[in-house]
């Protein structure tokens, strides 16, 4: 979606808290991929694992991070992860279900094709 729809559309991600960390609820998948942090205790962990996941990953979407207060998380209710279609005008056009369950990146790809197709 990034890269068919980056010239028209602005995304990011929000980095919130860990969704699997190795002190809570540590998951097979994540260490057959060496993803493997600490839940983050201050902001600065959290940059810091962000920072490793763009490099490690080359992920291209504006990575920002919640503070650890979790500020973007409760105002969005992100946790573990939501999709989100916010609008020129500040809107909330597109508001997911909570992952994984809830999380349909094909519902979100039909929106901007009807949009800018």
């Amino acid at each position: 979606m990034f890269r068919r729809y980056g010239d028209r559309v602005g995304f990011v991600t929000i980095y919130i808290k860990e969704a699997h960390p190795l002190d809570e609820w540590q998951m097979d998948s994540n260490e057959k991929e060496g993803v493997c942090y600490p839940q983050p205790k201050t902001t600065e962990d959290r940059v810091r694992i962000a920072r490793d996941f763009v490099e490690r990953f080359h992920y291209e979407i504006p990575l920002f991070v919640d503070p650890i207060d979790d500020r973007a998380n409760a105002a969005y209710a992100g946790w573990p992860e939501r999709l989100y279609v916010i609008d020129q005008t500040g809107t909330i056009v597109y508001k997911g279900k909570p992952g994984p369950f809830g999380y349909h990146p094909e519902e979100v790809e039909a929106w901007l094709k009807e949009r800018f197709e």
